[in-house]
């Protein structure tokens, strides 16, 4: 049965054909092979794709599928909404409804691996959609597992990335555990006064704190950190924040990740201007970081994390602001 979903990709009971046909039938009539059903399939010119699952409970969650060059990377998520309270991100608009088990993670890998071609497989591995990853490690580091056994997708853990806000507990227990996955904190801002507007968990931890924690994952680990910034006009895209940022990440082995927003609808937060882009890099540079631009991906299929979700709700959006 593992062969049959992780790599001949079945979709049901059915095409399991090395299995007694009796037995097959049993199975199709008493076992549920999939607990989400797809309620949403989106997909964009780039290759890009993105699944709106309905989950067992009645809960929706996302997850997406990127393609460039040979990469193909999967993007999945861990909880039903988000409490970390990022003003600007649409997955955490309505708080957190609960954590995903196990299976429900492993499932969204295995329903994204269907929209694959025959000659692509899964290479990497990033654990950035809906909820706070290290929220929920408890489901999530055993689904991760499934992932990276021979007898799964055969993912190296160098291949994973785990995506957080920065919860310095959880990063020690992750520390503890010595698996070598890659570690994505999500910064957003260089300095405790602007970061506790953005992203309001901090006020509870403080940079100092997560970045601490970080230093002790990376000599643990001996995996290169990775830092995400999302630039949002007029309030984290000044020069100044581009200089405090240089000096917060000096002397340190890591990659820094600056993400041009994507809007949401109904949230005030809008895209910096090409210029303001390009003068934030070159003073990151001068600066010493190690910096990439991501691009865009699917703006036009929602596929910012919470969007597709949200876009399939009734509710009103709040301003914020």
């Amino acid at each position: 049965m593992r062969e049959w979903l992780f790599k001949n990709r079945a979709t049901d009971w059915e095409q399991m054909t090395n299995l007694p046909k009796a037995l097959r039938g049993d199975l199709a009539e008493n076992l549920r092979l999939w607990t989400t059903e797809i309620v949403r399939h989106t997909q964009a010119e780039d290759g890009t794709e993105k699944l709106l699952l309905q989950l067992a409970d009645g809960g929706q969650v996302e997850c997406v599928l990127l393609r460039d060059r040979v990469r193909r990377t999967i993007c999945i998520s861990t909880q039903v909404g988000c409490g970390m309270g990022c003003v600007f991100c649409a997955s955490g608009l309505d708080g957190v409804d609960r954590n995903l088990t196990t299976g429900e993670i492993v499932e969204q890998i295995l329903r994204l691996q269907h929209l694959l071609n025959a000659e692509e497989r899964l290479s990497h591995l990033v654990v950035m959609g809906m909820g706070e990853p290290l929220a929920n490690l408890d489901a999530l580091l055993p689904a991760l597992e499934e992932a990276h056994r021979p007898d799964g997708l055969e993912i190296s853990h160098r291949r994973i990335t785990i995506s957080t806000v920065g919860l310095p507990a959880s990063i020690e227990r992750l520390a503890r555990t010595n698996a070598s996955y890659r570690l994505a904190v999500s910064l957003h801002a260089p300095n405790d006064e602007l970061r506790n507007q953005l992203v309001p968990i901090n006020e509870k931890i403080g940079l100092a704190a997560i970045l601490k924690s970080v230093d002790n994952y990376f000599a643990v680990s001996g995996r290169r950190l990775t830092f995400e910034y999302v630039l949002l006009a007029d309030l984290n895209d000044d020069p100044q924040h581009a200089r405090q940022l240089a000096r917060l990440l000096s002397g340190r082995e890591a990659l820094l990740n600056v993400i041009p927003y994507n809007p949401v609808a109904g949230l005030p937060y809008q895209t910096p201007s090409h210029a303001r882009q390009t003068k934030f890099r070159q003073i990151l540079e001068a600066g010493g970081v190690r910096v990439q631009f991501r691009h865009l991906k699917g703006d036009h299929i929602d596929a910012a994390c919470g969007q597709l979700r949200r876009s399939q709700t009734s509710q009103p959006v709040v301003e914020l602001g």
